[in-house]
């Protein structure tokens, strides 16, 4: 099949579209045919090495972790999903090897939902980990409650564009750090935009929560967590997923899990029109480093998304790959 790999650390120029291994569908994993992929952060720092204390390459790397799709064989064991069902999934593993960059992606069933339906193929695609990151930090670490305050950093980006939908859901008040120019988009989302790029960050957030804010979610790290940390309420509780040193704040660090309960409840707040994904950008599959590229710049407005052709057999896996032969 075609897909994009990496074959060592490095830059963009390290993603190569081509041939790539077909992948084999073990018992608890279904083959799916991929519509879009999601770009996240964390694709380009596993590229550069960044994850590799965590996550051990196995090169050739297909990278991605989102994903949108259609089953096309469900593993030996599978009850969950069938022929033609249309699903998402934060398809992440232990290891660096199995990405969603490519035609078909072998997904165990703990990382898929199905797809919200009134959701496009690219916003479902751009829905899982950020979605994931932001319903299990706010519901389950931070455990935000209504009439809460919570101050969410990069609130225009992937990650913190989901939080503060899901913070209002929740009932809590969302102060959300953006540039100027994202602020009206922030204040559609729910939010009360707040400039952070002028050192004057803790004055701004006093202003509007003068006795502290109750819960902090970090996306930046640096200067920005110790601004967090001296923002806080007496009993206030701050998660990053960015910069360990939350620790040194008291803080928590927070790493997304796959998680399918979790990721049908975002499917179904979608369909209820509680969160929605914003694609700023959709780039063929072959443009993977310029998507690459982008993500790193670090401007992004909601989600950039790349796509993959269908031929006119859509949804049925080629005799290669069915049942995962080699």
């Amino acid at each position: 099949m075609k897909g994009i790999s990496y074959s060592r650390y490095g830059g963009p120029e390290e993603l190569a579209y081509g041939d790539v291994r077909d992948p084999r569908v073990g018992p608890d994993s279904v083959l799916v045919k991929v519509r879009a992929a999601g770009v996240n952060p964390v694709d380009w720092k596993c590229r550069e090495g960044h994850m590799d204390r965590m996550l051990e390459p196995v090169f050739p790397v297909v990278p991605g972790w989102d994903v949108s799709g259609v089953v096309v064989q469900p593993g030996v064991s599978v009850t969950e999903f069938g022929v033609g069902d249309e699903v998402i999934g934060y398809v992440r593993e232990d290891f660096l090897s199995r990405g969603t960059f490519a035609e078909y992606v072998a997904a165990p069933v703990r990382t898929l939902a199905r797809k919200p339906r009134n959701l496009t193929w690219e916003a479902a695609a751009g829905l899982p980990l950020v979605g994931l990151t932001a319903y299990q930090v706010l519901s389950k670490v931070l455990q935000v409650k209504r009439d809460e305050t919570v101050l969410v950093h990069a609130a225009a980006g992937g990650v913190g564009s989901l939080a503060v939908q899901l913070g209002r859901h929740l009932g809590a008040r969302v102060i959300g750090t953006a540039s100027a120019h994202n602020h009206d988009f922030v204040r559609g989302l729910g939010g009360e935009p707040v400039e952070y790029a002028d050192g004057s960050l803790f004055d701004r957030v006093r202003e509007l929560a003068p006795e502290g804010v109750d819960a902090v979610l970090d996306t930046i790290g640096g200067e920005a967590l110790k601004v967090s940390a001296n923002l806080l309420a007496p009993e206030g509780r701050l998660v990053s997923i960015a910069d360990p040193d939350v620790f040194d704040y008291g803080g928590r660090y927070y790493f997304v899990r796959p998680d399918a309960l979790d990721l049908l409840r975002l499917s179904e707040l979608a369909e209820e029109g509680v969160v929605s994904v914003h694609v700023s950008e959709t780039l063929p599959l072959e443009r993977a480093a310029d998507a690459h590229r982008l993500s790193q710049e670090g401007r992004t407005r909601g989600k950039i998304v790349v796509t993959v052709d269908w031929d006119a057999e859509e949804g049925v896996a080629p005799a290669g790959l069915w049942q995962g032969a080699e």
